[in-house]
């Protein structure tokens, strides 16, 4: 239970801020919360709580799966050279890769969770963070 004393503020906040079908389990020395975030601002706030108690996520110890909830966003086009670009877990090249969006794929932006990462949503589902400097807005 140590692993929950340390992340104690981020499932407050995820308590506190509505998360849906919350659930915090430890095992095998990761602690996993799980839920549903009633908007990408709340989701941004929890990577943000997580940033600031391990910064720039490194000690491994935490999965934090909260996605938001469907949500109409404006639409946003891919705009890389010619890659791929990648869908992450969380904001930073330090997290794990769930997906891609093509070059030119129309996506939708969920929120801006900072300056550099934007959460986003593929029309397959997949949600995650991308490089904001590889979206632009669709007319």
């Amino acid at each position: 239970m140590a692993l929950e004393e340390k992340y104690k503020a981020l499932i407050d906040a995820a308590n506190t801020a509505g998360v849906a079908n919350l659930a915090v389990r430890e095992q095998d020395g990761v602690l996993y919360i799980d839920g549903d975030a009633p908007s990408g601002a709340v989701k941004d706030q929890l990577w943000s709580i997580y940033d600031q108690i391990d910064p720039n996520y490194t000690s491994g110890d935490l999965i934090l799966n909260v996605n938001a909830k469907a949500e109409a966003g404006s639409k946003v086009r891919v705009a890389t050279q010619e890659t791929a670009l990648n869908i992450r877990k969380g904001p930073g090249t330090d997290q794990p890769i769930v997906g891609k969006a093509q070059k030119d794929e129309i996506i939708t932006l969920i929120s801006q969770a900072n300056d550099q990462w934007s959460s986003v949503r593929t029309d397959d589902g997949t949600e995650g963070y991308a490089y904001s400097q590889y979206l632009e807005p669709v007319a």
